[in-house]
């Protein structure tokens, strides 16, 4: 074999791996883990969220450096050319020139505790916004269960679709086959048939609906829908054991644990916090400076100046300033301000007692919607009982000839519907178990 033919061999080889490689990542089923950790991983508002606790620990960090002295250098120069008045009555043309050069440092030593509360605040803040981010995060993983589940849902009901079409399909043959034995009329094959034609469209329904469902879930995690499927878990008939039998506990743990009641705890002490901010303003305001400095002039009316460096050595000076503000009237700007945070307190007070009302309402609702999600399960599950033995005797009657077509078909019907509304009492029931073990703070991925 020649060099060519190998090279070729080499890419052909290749080219194999690389097709494999691409169906089998179009094969790739996601799990109910891996969409709700690609979600928290992907989701823009979760990393928005991420960039604002960056923003607030640096303004922790600008806080702090609100207790350190400010320094800054200066250097300066000035030409000044023209007439000047050096006797009474007698001018001469005079150019100067003027050079500075020194340091500084600014301390502020009191104003009010204002620099402490704001250093508090600004802790204070990031803490409420990782409060608020695991908030979000808690919201999408919600979210993403209740698309997954509902993934699960539509597949099950196309493949009770599918199961019908099947049935039709060999009820139209068995029908075929009692025609041509005289057994029954041959205007029952056009109904067969048109009941096997209702089933395919029913199919295609599902098929679509199915579909949707995945798109769905796909947009959730910020995916191409190409390729995209998940692995579908098998839910059995779920218990009574999944229930909560008092509603208590769960309030009690969700009122002490949930995000958002304590992301309006920490609105309360930030309200307080601006309240005492505010106060700073009638307090007398003390600041410290310290200069460090020396200039040099140059006229051209001198000839005995000393050089450039010698006069900066000759006439550096030491400066240190303290300032007392002392506020007297302002205008009412303190007081309003005042005013406004303690109003503003009172409402975050109410917004807290507000979300621990809503908190315990969406609880309440969803142990009540879970009790009642069971009881419908259970109701659906004899009904369907029921519909398939009428319709298994019914099928009886019907191959004797002692019953029509039309009400054969509406027997079927009555349990297809039977077994839709059990699988949807079955995904609804779950999903409200679900929103329990949320506020139970339980992991909604098992």
């Amino acid at each position: 074999m020649n060099k060519n033919k190998i090279n070729r061999f080499k890419h052909l080889a290749l080219v194999c791996c690389l097709v494999g490689f691409s169906a089998f990542s179009q094969q790739k089923k996601w799990t109910l883990q891996e969409c709700v950790s690609h979600a928290l991983e992907h989701n823009i508002s979760i990393q928005q969220n991420e960039n604002l606790i960056l923003i607030n620990q640096q303004d922790i960090i600008a806080a702090k450096g609100q207790f350190l002295p400010s320094i800054g250098g200066s250097m300066g120069h000035s030409l000044s050319i023209g007439n000047a008045e050096v006797f009474q009555g007698q001018f001469v043309d005079r150019t100067a020139n003027s050079s500075n050069i020194g340091v500084s440092a600014n301390q502020t030593i009191f104003n009010g505790f204002r620099l402490t509360n704001l250093h508090k605040q600004a802790q204070l803040n990031l803490e409420t916004q990782k409060l608020e981010l695991n908030r979000i995060k808690d919201d999408i993983s919600l979210n993403v269960v209740n698309a997954y589940l509902n993934v699960l849902f539509n597949k099950e009901n196309l493949e009770t679709a599918k199961a019908q079409y099947e049935f039709s399909t060999k009820q139209l043959a068995q029908v075929k086959e009692l025609v041509n034995l005289g057994v029954q009329p041959k205007v029952n094959i056009y109904d067969a048939d048109a009941t096997l034609s209702r089933d395919a469209q029913q199919v295609t329904i599902a098929e679509n609906n199915f579909n949707l469902a995945l798109l769905t879930l796909s947009q959730l995690l910020q995916v191409s829908y190409n390729g995209f499927d998940v692995e579908i878990i098998e839910i059995n008939s779920p218990s009574e054991a999944l229930l909560y039998t008092n509603v208590n506990p769960i309030l009690d743990y969700a009122l002490e644990h949930r995000n958002e009641i304590k992301v309006a705890e920490k609105n309360i002490e930030n309200s307080i916090l601006n309240t005492e901010i505010s106060k700073s303003g009638f307090y007398p305001t003390v600041s410290g400076g310290y200069s460090y400095g020396s200039s040099a002039f140059f006229t051209n009316l001198s000839a005995n100046e000393a050089s450039f460096l010698q006069q900066l050595d000759n006439q550096k000076s030491h400066s240190f300033r303290v300032n007392v503000n002392i506020p007297i009237f302002s205008r009412f700007q303190n007081k309003t301000a005042v005013a406004k945070s303690q109003i503003r307190e009172a409402n975050s007070k109410l917004n807290l007692e507000q979300a621990k009302l809503e908190l315990e309402s969406n609880v309440q609702r969803a142990f009540t919607d879970a009790q009642a999600a069971f009881k419908a399960y259970e109701a659906a599950k004899k009904t369907l009982e029921s519909q398939n033995l009428s319709f298994n005797n019914s099928k009886e009657r019907y191959n004797i000839g002692n019953m029509t077509a039309f009400d054969l078909e509406q027997t079927r019907v009555q349990l297809i519907n039977a077994k839709s509304s059990l699988i949807n009492a079955k995904y609804d029931f779950v999903f409200k178990t679900k929103v329990l073990d949320f506020y139970m703070g339980k992991s909604l991925t098992k």
